[in-house]
C-alpha cells in the first residue's frame, strides 16, 4: 500500500486519510503524523483531510437512514448520538436547554425509543467513552451521568441509576410522545427540558479546574469561562468540523501542539481523548491564551488592547490580529499602541479579516464582562 499521503510511514498497516471510516482509524492515523508535524509543524491539510474522510463516511451512513435534509450532527453546542444501527439518536441542545429523543425504527418503535431515552439520560460523564462519529454503544454506569441534576424525573428526582431512568422514559413515552411522518418515515420522538440552570450547573463542575490554571497561568478567570461559554457552552462533548474539541474547543494541530512544544516542552500534539478530558482541555486552552499574552502579542502595551487581542486571536490567529492593523506583522503592533482600546476594540470587530472572529470578540466580551460582575 503506498505511504505517500503519511508522509512518514513506519510500518504496512498505517492507513490512507481517505481510508479513515471510523474514530479509531482517525487516531490511528494522527498518531502517525506525530513526528512528521514535529518537523512540517505548519502541514496539517492532510490531518484535516483525514477528519474530514472520518465525517465524510459518518455523514453518509445518518443521510441514507435519515435523509439529506433530516440528518443532525454534534457541534460546539449540540450533542448529537445515534445508536441501534442509526435508527435512534439523541439531540441535546445547551443553548436551547433542551433535550429531543427520536427513532426510526418500523420494528417495535416505543421499545428502541425507551432504550435510546435510558441511553442518553446514563451516558456517562467522560467524552472519551462517547464515540460521536459512529452509531457504537458505550458502557453505562460508572458515576454520577453528564445529565445528572441538569435533568429531574416527573417526580424532581434527579437520575443517576437505570430504574430510575427507566421509569422517567416510560412516563415520557405515556406523556410526551410525539409521532410525525418524514420522507415516507414514521418518526417517535419525546422531548423534555433540561434544568433552568443546567448552564450554572456545567460551569460550577470546572470551577477548581478554571481556579488553578488562572493562577498556574496568569489567566483572568473570568475571561477562561468567557472563552468556555462561547466556544461550548461548557460542553465537554463539544466538536466542531475544523476538528476542535471539548470545552474550550482546542484544535489539536495547532493551539495544542503549540503548548505540548512551548509549554509542556514535548513533541506532537495532544489527542482527542487527551482533550476530551475537562482538566487537559481547560489547562490546554488556557496555556494557549498564555502563549498569545506572553508571546505572539506581548508588544501590545494597552491592557485592554492586549486582552481585545487575545481574544481575537484565540478565535482567528494572532497573524490575521496584526494584519488588521497593519500588512507587516512587525509595525502592527506600534500601529495598536498609538490607538486607544476603544479604537483597537472597534478595528477587530468591524475591520478584521474574519466575520467570525469579528463577532467572536464581541460575544466572548461580553460574556467576560458578565463573568467578571456575577451577571451571568
Amino acid at each position: 500500500m503506498s505511504c505517500v499521503l503519511l508522509a512518514a510511514c513506519s510500518s504496512q498497516s498505517e492507513i490512507q486519510s481517505s481510508q479513515i471510516q471510523t474514530r479509531a482509524d482517525l487516531d490511528k492515523y494522527l498518531a502517525t503524523r506525530a513526528q512528521y508535524h514535529i518537523q512540517h509543524p505548519a502541514d496539517i491539510t492532510k490531518d484535516t483531510e483525514a477528519f474530514e474522510s472520518l465525517i465524510g463516511h459518518f455523514s453518509r451512513q445518518v443521510y441514507q437512514i435519515w435523509g439529506q435534509k433530516d440528518g443532525k450532527f454534534a457541534s460546539s453546542k449540540h450533542y448529537v448520538k445515534y445508536t441501534d444501527n442509526y435508527l435512534s439518536r439523541a439531540e441535546i441542545d445547551f443553548e436551547r436547554g433542551m433535550v429531543t429523543v427520536e427513532t426510526i425504527s418500523a420494528l417495535a418503535p416505543k421499545k428502541h425509543l425507551q432504550e435510546a431515552i435510558v441511553t442518553t439520560l446514563l451516558t456517562p460523564e467522560d467524552p472519551s467513552s462517547v464515540d460521536l462519529f459512529s452509531d457504537r454503544a458505550f458502557i453505562l454506569g460508572g458515576g454520577d451521568p453528564f445529565l445528572y441534576g441538569q435533568v429531574r424525573d416527573q417526580d424532581g428526582k434527579p437520575i443517576q441509576w437505570q430504574w430510575r431512568a427507566n421509569r422517567y422514559a416510560d412516563y415520557l413515552l405515556n406523556q410526551k410522545l410525539t409521532t410525525t411522518h418524514y420522507n415516507g418515515k414514521k418518526v417517535w420522538s419525546v422531548q423534555f427540558p433540561l434544568e433552568q440552570d443546567h448552564q450554572a450547573q456545567r460551569e460550577y463542575k470546572y470551577a477548581q479546574l478554571v481556579k488553578k490554571y488562572s493562577r498556574k497561568y496568569n489567566i483572568d478567570e473570568s475571561l477562561i469561562y468567557a472563552v468556555m461559554k462561547t466556544e461550548s457552552s461548557f460542553n465537554p462533548y463539544a466538536v466542531s468540523r475544523a476538528n476542535a474539541y471539548g470545552l474550550m474547543q482546542v484544535v489539536p494541530a495547532t493551539a495544542g501542539r503549540d503548548v505540548f512544544e512551548k509549554v509542556k516542552k514535548r513533541s506532537g500534539q495532544p489527542s482527542r481523548e487527551y482533550l476530551f478530558n475537562p482538566e487537559n482541555n481547560i489547562d490546554t486552552g488556557t496555556a494557549y491564551l498564555h502563549i498569545l499574552k506572553t508571546r505572539y502579542l506581548k508588544d501590545i502595551k494597552d491592557p485592554d488592547s492586549l486582552r481585545y487581542a487575545i481574544i481575537s486571536a484565540y478565535n482567528g490567529g494572532a497573524g490575521n490580529v496584526f494584519k488588521t492593523f497593519h500588512r507587516d506583522r512587525k509595525q502592527a503592533p506600534n500601529v495598536i499602541n498609538q490607538q486607544s482600546s476603544g479604537q483597537v476594540y472597534q478595528s477587530l470587530t468591524k475591520q478584521h479579516p474574519s466575520q467570525e472572529s469579528r463577532r467572536y470578540l464581541y460575544k466572548v466580551n461580553k460574556a467576560q464582562k458578565a463573568f467578571y460582575t456575577g451577571s451571568i
